[in-house]
């Protein structure tokens, strides 16, 4: 694996040889013959570039023009670009709000593989942009090549806490930066599309946190426009943009890329923030587009349109990423007897493809990254958002999902699976074991909860006793005012680290300065 010293040499290597590029451009252009642009009329690439893990050697570029172009990825083993392969991609047009993503396959493994993304101006072929570098890090071959480290979060620019340039911006991405994880888990909340950012708010010391402020972020999004512009909010951020191109990702979503709390027939007609949509489905079609459209995911062959996948990294381990959104059932009393429709959360459908998923995974470790946690209750008025509903009683509603799916590893003995998680804007440790539980058909697991990336922090909230959780850390005192602003300190990321030797499993938690607040060994078990 490079060292940061390359990757910094690499960036700047390639900033400083952009003017060079550019008089090398007559190569995109079909032939055309050199001549000098003024650089304002050249491509640009606003929101920097991407990279999503697909696999162990295959990765999905991500960039964004500001006008009809052509994407063009180079890349290569080495920051000097010597081994240089070219790959044309799609056409960036108005159907993606000019977004273009590149898969590049049959990566060499245990590399870090650098790349710079070009535009070709497809109104003038011989204008090309300067080049947008980046890095990402394949899987290793085998296990004992190289530790490995991932680290996780969720809750970007939420409650109203957007981009405080004065404050130093979205603090903990470069925060996770500096760990130099092999990949990234976004667990959702990428955006707020239903919460608007003011250019001030008041912090309790009478103090003003003030925040940039953009058009699409000044109300809930209803547009597919207003929904985009949510996620290039987001990347004006230089600690986003800059993580971004040096961390490959897995991204997932939750609620608030739609709605607060949204399933498929919430009911918009009351809500006041919503003016010319009043349709949920309609809503929600509009933000998955937006959702696929400014993230680095992987096309699924079969449906174009679905977010549960797993992505293999090399033989230690392999995340089986959630969507526990697309698929569920209203929120209610959540106290069914039987597991059916009304009781879903992450559908039959899903659920079997999670069974089969881990029952034939040959990674050491098997990482479920889930947007919503399983034993902390987390309300939505009378009801109920996530799996717990709060009776400290056996399995019901849509616990019997985890229920199912808890018998299963047992029976199946599938091992060291972990699960990680957010949503709840804090951080915690959670040990789940059968002689506390009232369902007690399985083996004892841990679940590590994470977040706030840029947003409020809340809790801690209430465990329910069903699965038999301990609660062995929460990075929050007791007590605190709800929706503390990121200038409090309490935002989160976790990080779990593998040792190529032992194959032993290090979950660690860390704050704002990324300062270590908790950590958990765990052994492998064959």
């Amino acid at each position: 694996m490079a060292s940061r010293i390359n990757r910094r040499a690499f960036v700047q290597r390639s900033l400083a040889s952009a003017a060079g590029l550019l008089s090398s451009r007559r190569l995109f252009a079909q032939g055309a013959p050199a001549i000098v642009q003024a650089e304002g009329s050249l491509p640009a690439l606003p929101q920097g570039v991407a990279a999503g893990a697909a696999g162990p050697d295959r990765f999905v570029v991500w960039s964004r023009c500001d006008r009809p172009a052509r994407m063009i990825v180079e890349y290569a083993t080495t920051d000097q670009f010597n081994d240089v392969r070219r790959i044309q991609g799609p056409a960036s047009l108005e159907s993606t709000d000019f977004t273009a993503r590149t898969v590049l396959r049959d990566l060499p493994r245990g590399q870090r593989i650098f790349y710079r993304v070009l535009f070709q101006d497809l109104v003038d072929l011989r204008r090309v942009s300067a080049p947008a570098p980046g890095s990402f890090v394949t899987a290793p071959a085998a296990a004992a090549d190289r530790d490995l480290t991932l680290v996780w979060s969720a809750d970007t620019v939420g409650q109203g806490w957007g981009i405080n340039p004065e404050w130093g911006g979205l603090r903990l991405y470069d925060s996770m930066r500096q760990v130099e994880p092999d990949f990234f888990i976004h667990l959702g909340d990428t955006i707020y599309a239903d919460q608007p950012v003011l250019s001030e708010v008041k912090l309790d010391d009478g103090k003003i946190w003030k925040n940039l402020v953009t058009e699409a972020k000044s109300k809930a999004a209803e547009t597919l426009d207003e929904f985009r512009g949510a996620y290039q909010y987001n990347l004006m951020d230089e600690h986003m943009r800059r993580f971004n191109s040096e961390v490959g990702q897995v991204v997932l979503w939750d609620d608030h890329e739609v709605h607060d709390n949204w399933y498929p027939t919430r009911d918009l007609t009351k809500d006041p923030k919503y003016t010319t949509v009043k349709s949920m489905p309609l809503l929600a079609a509009r933000a998955r587009q937006a959702f696929l459209e400014y993230n680095p995911v992987p096309a699924n062959a079969d449906d174009a349109e679905r977010i549960y996948r797993t992505v293999g990294f090399g033989p230690a381990v392999e995340v089986f990423a959630l969507d526990l959104r697309s698929y569920r059932s209203a929120n209610s009393e959540n106290r069914q007897a039987t597991l059916a429709g009304d009781s879903a959360l992450a559908g039959s459908a899903q659920l079997e493809w999670l069974k089969t998923s881990l029952a034939g995974s040959q990674a050491t470790w098997k990482v479920i990254a889930s947007d919503l946690p399983i034993g902390v209750v987390v309300p939505d008025g009378q009801y109920f958002e996530a799996f717990a509903n709060g009776e400290d009683a056996g399995a019901s509603g849509r616990e019997l999902e985890i229920a199912n799916l808890l018998k299963f590893i047992k029976d199946r003995r599938i091992a060291n699976v972990v699960w990680i998680t957010a949503d709840i804007h804090y951080c915690a440790a959670h040990y789940y074991h059968p002689t506390r539980a009232k369902f007690t058909d399985f083996e004892p697991f841990w679940e590590f909860v994470a977040g706030p990336l840029n947003a409020g922090t809340f809790g801690p909230n209430k465990m329910d006793a069903t699965f038999g959780p301990e609660v062995k850390f929460t990075g929050i005192p007791p007590g605190m005012k709800p929706n503390r602003p990121p200038s409090d300190g309490f935002q989160f990321f976790g990080q779990m680290r593998i040792d190529r030797r032992t194959k032993a499993l290090t979950v660690s938690l860390h704050e704002l300065s990324g300062r270590k607040i908790y950590s958990q060994e765990l052994e492998a078990r064959s």
